[in-house]
């Protein structure tokens, strides 16, 4: 029962819908296999490890924008994977991506009251949508075609109250790539800004790395996290990059508002980016497990392609819903999945499956759905 004078209540976390399916996997002899959340399961790299245990600076304040050497070592990085003369004083660091995922449309307002929506994929990343809740702003769902934003079908009215535009690409839950060119010219003859949310452009399986910042920083801020890249998600760093005014307004709001990453997790992330040779590692791994779970998946009956990038497998079986489609799986093979519902109402008939699992528990998988 609402409290009285109360008008907002979060609604349940997504992911802890999923523990009914959780119930079910759980009753295989060996236990359930999770695959429903993108947690990396692999190792970090080792320098960074020892990095973060020397605790550098621990007794002082870290500086909100992030320290030289990391900004350094994330412009280089991004010079280096996507062919940018980016420099070190164009980006700026974050708690984790989701945190500014979850804020930017918030303080943006705060500049522009005028416009008061968000626009973001109608299949995606749930928080998009989120985040515009929390800001107490509009939120209107694009529609995809073939992967892509559909952005003709947006209204005028849409448009013209727009703040913030997301893409996210390679796609998080479908795996599918964007036209970065495309919506970052759309974002400028608009006068929309245009967020590209590209934490997954490390895995990318057609063709090579893409960033909207190749087409310019004008308009667009491109957001990178070292959770997915170096399986560091417990250490909540990323950074954001693009366009010098925008990035000049979130740094001094977010350090008026105390958002600072410890400078323990600053120095390790700044020898993350440094490296490149563990995520070529990483890569193969995560490519070696889409193709095994694509082959089982389909063996069982499943559309189950794989993907342009990410790693996940989106996937889908003729007469089912992805709620149906996740309990058989729990019940067959002890895997839990996350059904698309999740990710939007378009996403209803398909279930996300992440290969967040090591090589021999995925095996196993394979075998109880063979059987």
């Amino acid at each position: 029962m609402a409290r009285p004078g109360v008008s907002f209540a979060p609604p349940p976390y997504p992911y802890e819908r999923l523990d009914v399916l959780k119930k079910l996997a759980e009753t295989h002899a060996g236990g359930m296999i999770d695959c429903s959340i993108g947690t990396p399961v692999d190792a970090p790299p080792d320098a960074v490890v020892a990095t973060l245990a020397k605790a550098e600076g621990v007794r002082g304040y870290p500086t909100s924008q992030g320290s030289p050497e990391l900004r350094h070592a994330a412009s280089s990085w991004m010079n280096r994977r996507f062919g940018l003369d980016l420099s070190p004083d164009g980006v700026a660091v974050c708690i984790g991506t989701k945190e500014f995922v979850g804020t930017t449309a918030g303080y943006l307002h705060l500049r522009h009251p005028e416009r008061d929506t968000v626009l973001f994929p109608s299949i995606s990343y749930p928080t998009y949508a989120m985040g515009a809740t929390l800001a107490g702003l509009r939120s209107v769902p694009v529609a995809m075609v073939d992967g892509q934003l559909d952005l003709e079908s947006v209204s005028r009215a849409d448009r013209d109250r727009a703040l913030l535009l997301w893409s996210n690409s390679p796609s998080n839950p479908t795996g599918a790539l964007d036209d970065l060119e495309g919506v970052a010219t759309w974002g400028r003859r608009h006068g929309v800004l245009v967020a590209s949310d590209e934490c997954y452009a490390e895995f990318t399986w057609a063709g090579r790395p893409r960033s909207i910042l190749e087409h310019g920083t004008e308009g667009v801020v491109a957001l990178h996290s070292i959770s997915k890249r170096s399986n560091l998600a417990g250490i909540r760093c990323g950074f954001y990059a693009g366009d010098e005014d925008v990035l000049s307004f979130l740094r001094s709001v977010r350090q008026h508002a105390g958002f600072m990453v410890p400078a323990p997790v600053q120095a390790a992330v700044a020898v993350a980016y440094d490296d490149d040779e563990h995520v070529d590692q990483q890569r193969a791994r995560y490519r070696r497990r889409l193709s095994f779970m694509s082959e089982a998946l389909g063996a069982f009956g499943l559309s189950a392609p794989m993907p342009d990038g990410a790693f996940y497998l989106w996937c889908s079986k003729e007469g089912i819903d992805g709620w149906e489609l996740a309990t058989l799986l729990a019940e067959r093979a002890g895997l839990v999945v996350s059904p698309g519902e999740l990710y939007g109402e378009d996403a209803a008939n398909f279930v996300r499956v992440a290969m967040v699992q090591p090589d021999e528990r995925l095996a196993v998988a394979a075998s109880r759905l063979e059987r």
